[in-house]
């Protein structure tokens, strides 16, 4: 058996409790890692509120993983037990990972680098997957571009400030004024406060911006780009604003993070050669993830919140 936190309604963070379920066994190809830590994300607390793509219940939130090997399956051949690793596993139906155990396929992991401590380990998965994917995989960021990243605290943004730099980008991050010192610690070249300029105002000439909102800031993003430049949003692309990106002679794109395991080397690559790490505003016990959950509710949390287990 093993601790887990889990919900049987949707709901408020009240509807998380620690529960007893049996420990999972890796099926072929897959590991099973005894979690160290897992983050907490905003698909998370909006999982817990409602259905979303999980119209299942009872439910175990997570996808965030750093741990142990425990146990391999039948074919795998990238790990033994023992190994450290991190990753995410498959989102959106992979979930599970707030737990004492997550089972999960082996090539959704990387080794966890020597370096971070499986806190830092289990912020990085989700949202370093999603920035690698939305900048490299799908907007190739180049050396000398220039790069607008929304959101740049959170968790996404503050890691995608990073992974632009480290890709030679000029970055520009919109976040509120207590944070720019931050982001210009992890690298970023301009800071736009939101709370007091239009950055539709004073941001021009962009290749590329990545949009956690979508909506009317995805609508304004458009018109920063210069030709051919791209908007990837990590929220559902409307078919309006699509029309709209052909018009002006850019580019939109909708992305939904997947489990992958050359995109965790390449985030566990960034983080041994010291270009990219996870701020970690809190880390609250296992027990403790309803607080996390209600932390996440205000809607201001600077980088990530970790369960560590």
């Amino acid at each position: 058996m093993m601790r887990a936190i889990s919900q049987d309604a949707y709901g408020g963070p009240e509807v998380l409790r620690e529960v007893r379920l049996p420990r999972p066994a890796p099926g072929p190809s897959q590991i099973l890692v005894r979690v160290r830590a897992a983050g907490v994300n905003p698909t998370d607390w909006k999982h817990r509120a409602h259905a979303g793509f999980l119209d299942r219940l009872p439910l175990v939130l997570g996808w965030d993983v750093a741990g142990v090997v425990e146990e391999v399956g039948f074919g795998v051949t990238l790990f033994e037990p023992g190994d450290e690793v991190f990753g995410m596993l498959p989102y959106p139906y992979g979930v599970g990972s707030h737990a004492e155990y997550a089972v999960g396929p082996a090539r959704a992991f990387a080794r966890k680098p020597a370096g971070i401590d499986h806190v830092r380990a289990g912020a990085l998965p989700l949202v370093s997957l999603t920035a690698w994917q939305a900048l490299v995989d799908t907007a190739d960021v180049r050396p000398g571009q220039r790069v607008l990243v929304h959101a740049a605290a959170g968790g996404v943004g503050h890691v995608a400030v990073q992974i632009a730099k480290a890709r030679g980008a000029h970055v520009i991050g919109t976040a509120s004024a207590a944070k720019h010192g931050l982001l210009k610690e992890l690298g970023a070249d301009e800071v736009v406060d939101y709370r007091e300029v239009d950055f539709a105002e004073v941001v021009r000439d962009v290749d590329v911006v990545l949009d956690p909102f979508a909506g009317e800031v995805l609508d304004r993003s458009l018109g920063v780009l210069r030709p051919g430049g791209i908007a990837v949003s990590i929220l559902p692309v409307v078919p309006g604003q699509r029309a709209r990106a052909e018009e002006l002679g850019v580019r939109v794109a909708g992305l939904l993070v997947e489990a992958d395991h050359a995109g965790m080397a390449a985030v566990a690559d960034l983080v041994e050669r010291g270009l990219l790490r996870a701020h970690v505003q809190e880390v609250f016990p296992l027990a403790q993830a309803a607080r996390a959950h209600a932390l996440g509710d205000t809607g201001h949390v600077t980088g990530k919140l970790v369960l560590e287990v």
